[in-house]
């Protein structure tokens, strides 16, 4: 890469700013809305239906917002490789929340009627779009500033976003049902969405002072860096993206798959299955805030030891440890123990890290500059929306198919790291190449016998 064309060197404290405390509050509006499915929106959208058919509407209606995630990706992304980062970072959060805020002043099946679900569904398109687009180009903010053998810890900046989002969004939700005595309904609910609305302008703030820098596809079309030589100036980026290697497309989308799968059978079924079992939504919520304070502290850490020993192997280690555990979580909830709820919580939040934060730069380093917001963000959102989308409506589809026995939901998630790991298998290792053959720059001069570059 050419000197001139790398991005403008950040403090980690600002890029964090925009990075991990921007997707914090654009995932905080996107995954209260998992929450909300999880305890309320099978009765204020969805009334009239049997409890558990109810919960089913209320998940498929959060997996909608999945749906419209991909396209976000790709239009976000495209236009992200084409004019910047910084303008589709400040769009994405813009978005993300109107529709938050929007949803707050949403009126209940009982007061408008089918219009309310309709609207409520139409908004969540309009999150997942955002969320389709804000992942990668934050992801990559932090990547492409990152110090020599840093790559791996500056992009989890938004693997700890995400975290801390979550923790935002379970601290406003479990404060406001401690303040409501568990009565959610009818207004109690819509607290947490109006507050996300207006918390945007913070991370909009930071995102707005950011210098303006050059398109990675300019930089590319003038230089020719990239494999082809001019590639990054002929077709769309993702074209690009997947004619250079479909397989690495492919690949990264399983990765996605899993760990998405994983995640939100962390989030937001598990959530629905403790209330299910008789655990009060004060004491749910209790367990997900374990999780989500675990979350932070190890994502940062595992991506470390990606930059130190490799992210194939931590996302292996981690995808294995956590299908291993999945089979005693229901064990240690159903003791209807509140500390062993809170334990099996604060594990399932640690081992999500060990995947989680490493998947950004791991799934960013596979694509050259000018065409990687497109394809790490095709990559990652397909799978998001296959898995993510589709975990919680799974989940409980199975315990229904299963006549209510958890070991299903443990095995479809087993499964679902048994694809994250074979697809990080088939990705190339990353973790000690330069920027230079990231970009598929060849050497300028012979390395020594023994050496590696770091950088």
């Amino acid at each position: 890469m050419n000197h001139s064309t790398q991005p403008t060197r950040v403090s980690a404290t600002k890029t964090f700013l925009v990075s991990g405390l921007g997707t914090a509050l654009e995932y905080y509006d996107f995954l209260i809305y998992g929450l909300a499915a999880g305890l309320v929106f099978n009765s204020v959208f969805f009334p009239g239906a049997d409890p558990v058919v109810g919960t089913l509407y209320a998940f498929g209606a959060f997996g909608t917002g999945f749906l419209a995630r991909p396209l976000g990706g790709i239009v976000i992304g495209h236009f992200g490789d084409k004019v910047g980062r910084k303008k589709m970072l400040t769009l994405t959060l813009v978005m993300m929340g109107a529709s938050s805020f929007l949803v707050g002043l949403l009126p209940g099946y009982d007061t408008i009627g089918v219009a309310a679900p309709l609207l409520l569904v139409l908004l969540r398109l309009m999150q997942g779009f955002a969320a389709g687009g804000e992942w990668g180009g934050a992801a990559l903010f932090g990547i492409e500033r990152a110090p020599v053998g840093k790559r791996g810890l500056w992009g989890s900046f938004t693997s700890m976003g995400i975290g801390l989002g979550t923790l935002l969004g379970v601290g406003v939700f479990t404060l406001v049902s401690v303040a409501f005595d568990d009565r959610l309904t009818p207004f109690a609910w819509r607290i947490p969405f109006l507050l996300g609305g207006a918390l945007v302008f913070v991370g909009l703030f930071a995102r707005l002072s950011l210098p303006d820098e050059e398109a990675p596809g300019a930089a590319g079309a003038a230089t020719g860096t990239g494999h082809g030589g001019g590639e990054a100036g002929a077709g769309t980026p993702l074209a690009a993206a997947v004619r250079r290697s479909p397989r690495t497309v492919l690949c990264g989308l399983g990765v996605s798959y899993g760990y998405n799968t994983v995640a939100y059978i962390g989030f937001t079924y598990f959530l629905s299955y403790l209330t299910g079992i008789g655990y009060s939504s004060t004491q749910a919520l209790a367990g997900q805030l374990a999780y989500s304070v675990l979350l932070i502290l190890a994502a940062p850490l595992f991506a470390h030891f990606s930059d130190r020993y490799g992210r194939r192997p931590v996302m292996v280690v981690g995808g294995v440890a956590t299908a291993v555990f999945l089979f005693g979580y229901f064990p240690l909830v159903d003791t209807m123990s509140v500390a062993a709820a809170v334990v099996a919580f604060a594990a399932i939040g640690f081992l999500t890290g060990t995947t989680q934060g490493p998947v950004p730069t791991f799934l960013g380093e596979q694509f050259p500059s000018h065409v990687r917001y497109s394809g790490m963000s095709v990559s990652y959102q397909i799978g998001a929306a296959l898995g993510g989308g589709t975990a919680s409506f799974v989940a409980t589809g199975l315990m229904v198919l299963s006549g209510e026995n958890p070991m299903s939901v443990a095995g479809y998630g087993a499964f679902a790291m048994a694809v994250l790991v074979a697809c990080s298998l088939g990705l190339r290792e990353t973790a000690h190449l330069s920027v230079e053959e990231i970009n598929g720059v060849p050497r300028r001069r012979p390395e020594h016998p023994g050496t590696r570059s770091v950088h």
